[in-house]
């Protein structure tokens, strides 16, 4: 780990017990086809779904510490290490690039997309990972049908689940819906609820399992067929 990686975290490891609580939540994605993982401001694996430990050849239980950007082409890592670290930083919420991935089976072309997380203080906590690999020959590149909700959105909680995932705190999501904080907590827990999830970051990572964002939008839209 870099100085700089350092400097903005304070630590480098991530404990057992944190190691076993979240290979418990990311265990729950299993059956998603999404490949997820969730990136601690050091750069390192804090746990990711079946799907995203899979292409490395990986069990999660595995992944917990390991420096994602060990996980691309030596060639790649000090771009995808500045790109991360702009997150971390808070000078971007959002990127998309497309890396050579050490899989399993060899290197491969993939689209890497990383979301800043914050916390209820507006203050970002974690990142969110996702891997899109590139289809392979014979196929039809179809999405799969998503699962996980269990009862469509609503209007306004689907605008606050946006703002969420675009990195949004409570107090700008209020500003923005005209809700008063406590109107925006009501609906991030509703959504909580709905999707099983524990935190904001757990939201934000089911929401995307679900795939209830429109695929290469933003900032986050909702797929509308997800809103009642």
């Amino acid at each position: 780990m870099s100085a700089a990686q350092d400097a903005i975290t304070g630590t480098n490891t991530c404990s057992p017990e944190q190691a076993d609580d979240v290979y418990r939540l990311w265990s729950l994605f299993d059956n998603s086809s999404a490949r997820i993982a969730h990136v601690d401001l050091g750069l390192r694996l804090i746990g990711s779904n079946a799907g995203f430990a899979d292409v490395f050849g990986l069990s999660v239980k595995e992944l917990p510490g390991v420096s994602l950007v060990d996980l691309v082409h030596v060639r790649a890592r000090d771009a995808l290490t500045q790109r991360l670290l702009s997150l971390a930083r808070g000078e971007r919420s959002r990127f998309s690039d497309r890396v050579a991935a050490l899989t399993c089976t060899g290197r491969a072309s993939t689209a890497l997309t990383g979301i800043a997380v914050t916390n209820d203080e507006g203050r970002i906590d974690s990142l969110v990972v996702l891997l899109e690999l590139e289809p392979e020959a014979g196929t039809d590149g179809a999405p799969p049908a998503p699962t996980g909700l269990r009862k469509p959105l609503t209007r306004m909680e689907a605008l606050v689940l946006e703002g969420v995932a675009a990195g949004m705190s409570t107090v700008q999501l209020a500003s923005k819906l005209f809700l008063s904080r406590g109107g925006v907590e009501y609906h991030v827990s509703a959504l909580m609820k709905n999707l099983e999830a524990a935190n904001r970051s757990e939201l934000v990572s089911r929401a995307y399992s679900a795939g209830l964002f429109r695929m290469g939008s933003w900032p986050p839209l909702v797929t509308e067929g997800f809103v009642e």
